[in-house]
């Protein structure tokens, strides 16, 4: 049969990841949008949802391809659709589901941007600590890093979920699900010294209970964050591809280089696999590979020799 309705049929679907699947507020937009792409193609080939196939799907996918869209962004438009596609044959709206037989791109592992400890010391210094928003700013940095948070978490932090003195705060993360945090010391200093400053702000009705805000008194934004990050970034030299996530992988590499367990940074960074926390083995073999390279005793005498016979070339 026909599905007429589609708008009325895209809020259910919407109503169906929240309570259903549980899924946060962003993750929901992504799936519709990703899914109105679908409903596009469909109407602009005038097929009926009941009689979609899976070489109608295929050419979906390679609409995709011709509007130049790379294969990670393919991968989640994809993993959108059979979502949608699984709710419709639950709803008994479709008999069979075409999308089963749709294979998402192969993606290689791309090994995320990561800070060293100096970079990350240089961008904590370089506030002017004589501005009141420079002191909130790098209480952010030292908390980013500090404790590996996502962006939506460090916006949505609670002041009544902070336990300082016992070294732990509470982070609400996907899907609404709470986990403890261990926090550093310098995160736990900075946050102190901007909470005497927070006191100075007319905090707006509804934000009297979220950690940072904006000068208005309002809670931030994640763009916000994402211009804090890159601002410090600027002033300090770095030319990486730098976002609030990289103080999350660095954290969690750093970690994994000081010899923490991979079970613990899963705990810590909130994910539900720990198959997503092993990116980062492969940050710390890139790691282990460079240190063997250079403190090895035969790379060392190999690169001794390389020098001289340059020396003797010149």
């Amino acid at each position: 049969m026909a599905i007429v309705d589609v708008k009325n049929l895209l809020k259910r679907f919407d109503r169906y990841l929240k309570l259903e699947r549980g899924l946060s507020d962003n993750t929901v937009d992504s799936y519709r949008c990703d899914v109105e792409k679908l409903v596009d193609f469909i109407q602009t080939e005038k097929l009926d949802w009941a009689q979609v196939t899976d070489d109608d799907l295929h050419r979906f996918v390679c609409a995709l391809q011709d509007l130049g869209i790379g294969a990670r962004s393919q991968a989640r438009i994809i993993s959108g659709v059979k979502s949608f596609f699984g709710f419709l044959k639950m709803e008994k709206l479709i008999d069979n589901d075409p999308s089963e037989l749709i294979e998402t791109p192969q993606l290689g592992v791309k090994l995320p941007d990561i800070l060293t400890v100096d970079e990350i010391g240089q961008m904590v210094d370089s506030f002017d600590l004589s501005q009141p928003e420079d002191r909130r700013n790098r209480a952010i940095i030292e908390t980013l890093y500090g404790c590996g948070l996502r962006v939506s978490e460090l916006v949505g932090l609670r002041i009544s979920d902070l336990y300082l003195h016992d070294g732990y705060i509470i982070v609400e993360g996907k899907g609404g699900k709470r986990r403890l945090v261990p926090i550093s010391q310098n995160a736990i200093e900075e946050i102190e010294i901007y909470m005497d400053e927070r006191q100075n702000l007319n905090i707006k009705r509804g934000s009297e209970d979220i950690l940072f805000l904006n000068r208005r008194g309002a809670k931030l934004t994640r763009v916000m964050i994402f211009y804090i990050v890159k601002r410090a970034c600027e002033r300090c030299g770095i030319r990486k591809q730098v976002s609030p996530h990289t103080l999350r992988h660095t954290f969690a590499t750093h970690l994994l280089e000081g010899g923490a367990n991979l079970r613990a940074i899963q705990q810590m960074l909130g994910h539900e696999s720990i198959t997503t926390t092993e990116i980062y083995t492969h940050l710390d073999r890139q790691f282990l590979r460079q240190e063997i390279l250079q403190h090895h005793p035969r790379n060392r005498q190999r690169t001794a020799n390389n020098g001289e016979e340059g020396k003797k070339i010149v």
